[in-house]
């Protein structure tokens, strides 16, 4: 594929846009990502659109993380990385042995997944919250997240739940967030080139996209507590439903 004739410029535009949404979502609206998956999904193929996201990642990680590393520290992390490379591994051999129309259907069933996830804990906030901790749902939580994250790159819902239960605060949250996922995609980046997702043309696709992916992070650091949260997030669940039944079913 020639990224730069085969691709229309209203598709290009709507990259820009998932870019932007995926920039977007790491100041403080993780389920925003869904969008740039469903984008880029619909416009590459769904395994293509899983290489091209990962680079977009770790370039959003290593321009966030250094404004939340001193939130938290690199051993709130450690305890939670055994669970996330049994995920990871096992999401990289299913992902290499599926079909396009399967891993379409799989982004789709994990996306309602992870809209089903961030609605309960809106729901269940207090509830999720007075959870005690257990190695179980640990490893759970772990091995959800690797999973997710190589096939879909949609985590961001699970480890919510995650935080919830371990009563992190905001800054907490968001200081493990950013050690977490800069060291999960960097480690993905390996298995993923290896599948055969990251080329030449993704890496030109990931270049054009840049400038909105930062763009995204930096415009949403301003916008975000002046956007009113209670609109925003129902217009960002009904897509996200529409976007899971969309790659499921179509």
């Amino acid at each position: 594929m020639n990224p730069f004739s085969d691709i229309s410029t209203t598709s290009w535009l709507l990259a820009m846009l998932g870019a932007f949404s995926l920039g977007f979502s790491k100041t403080g609206f993780p389920g925003l990502a869904m969008v740039n998956v469903l984008i880029m999904a619909e416009i590459f193929g769904a395994k293509i659109s899983v290489g091209i996201i990962v680079p977009m990642l770790i370039a959003c990680d290593l321009t966030v993380y250094p404004m939340f590393r001193r939130y938290s520290s690199w051993k709130e992390v450690l305890s939670l990385l055994p669970s996330i490379f049994v995920g990871l591994i096992s999401g990289y051999f299913l992902l290499d042995h599926i079909d396009e129309l399967t891993a379409r259907k799989g982004i789709g069933v994990i996306i309602l997944l992870m809209l089903m996830l961030q609605l309960s804990r809106i729901r269940l906030g207090n509830a999720l919250s007075k959870m005690t901790h257990s190695a179980s749902f640990q490893w759970a939580s772990g091995l959800l997240i690797g999973n997710s994250t190589i096939m879909a790159n949609a985590a961001g819902p699970v480890f919510s739940i995650y935080a919830l239960v371990e009563k992190m605060t905001k800054e907490t949250f968001l200081g493990v967030g950013a050690r977490c996922f800069l060291l999960i995609n960097i480690i993905k980046l390996p298995m993923i080139a290896n599948l055969g997702l990251i080329t030449k043309n993704s890496l030109k696709i990931n270049l054009v996209v840049l400038p909105c992916l930062i763009a995204g992070i930096f415009i949403g650091r301003k916008l975000i507590q002046i956007i009113p949260q209670r609109g925003f997030e129902i217009l960002l669940y009904s897509f996200s439903a529409i976007a899971g039944i969309r790659l499921f079913f179509f």
